[in-house]
């Protein structure tokens, strides 16, 4: 979906609920995107994350980079937020004001 990094969609209401929660570790070139969805928590997590929050047309409203355990991060403007290992963000360069165009189909599937 996006270059070197393996998505991974999360849609149901069960799917977004669960998210990451009872994984010990997200690999590096992993992430999980979540839609709809404009506010996370990390409750009962096991490690940080970085959560990327996207509008509509996939461009990133704001990145919330190694958001700990038992955090809370929103965006009410976001359509959806990827999640990824901390420092996931700016490993694969991503940064407020693009378009994560490879995101589109998945987000233009929920509109």
């Amino acid at each position: 979906m996006l270059p070197g990094l393996q998505v991974e969609v999360a849609r149901s209401f069960a799917q977004r609920l669960v998210g990451l929660l009872g994984r010990r570790a997200l690999a590096a070139d992993r992430g999980l995107l979540i839609t709809p969805c404009n506010n996370i928590h990390t409750a009962f997590m096991r490690f940080p994350i970085d959560v990327v929050f996207v509008d509509q047309d996939a461009k990133v409203l704001s990145i919330c980079p190694h958001l700990g355990p038992f955090r809370a991060a929103v965006s009410r403007r976001a359509r959806a937020c990827l999640e990824l290992r901390s420092g996931g963000a700016a490993a694969h360069g991503i940064e407020v004001g693009q378009c994560l165009a490879p995101l589109l189909p998945v987000l233009e599937g929920h509109r």
